[in-house]
């Protein structure tokens, strides 16, 4: 479980829990009863950590978790489920980006105070510089 959980960039705690929590169904077990990864096991963790990345609660990835052993009888429903998620991160992308836009602003509002291009004004601050100098 520490080879896997290195190689799948999750803590040891983590992934006994999620294998615990029935994330990571189906995992076989060796002559001492320890949980032994295949590549199959691995590919499905690193979906599972995509599918977190998503913004997909534990609770989601049960519920997607169970349509994948439905079968094919369930694809409709897991890209409904992964299309709600893409427009949710949608969302969130322009979000973010309004957010850098408006860091790019202020930082070049800065720039070209400092740079004497333009007054410094405050709509916190009543900065009135002394006339005549």
């Amino acid at each position: 479980m520490r080879e896997t959980s290195q190689q799948c960039h999750l803590s040891y705690e983590t992934l006994k829990y999620y294998c615990n929590i029935g994330l990571i169904p189906n995992v076989s077990r060796d002559e001492h009863n320890y949980r032994v990864f295949d590549d199959q096991d691995i590919a499905w963790i690193n979906t599972l950590n995509c599918l977190k990345k998503c913004g997909m609660s534990l609770k989601e990835i049960k519920a997607y978790i169970a349509l994948c052993l439905e079968g094919e009888s369930s694809i409709m429903e897991r890209k409904a489920m992964l299309a709600k998620k893409r427009d949710a991160l949608l969302l969130k992308q322009q979000e973010i980006q309004a957010s850098i836009d408006f860091i790019d602003h202020k930082q070049q509002l800065y720039d070209d105070i400092i740079d004497k291009k333009i007054p410094y004004h405050s709509y916190l601050v009543n900065y009135h510089p002394p006339k005549g100098r």
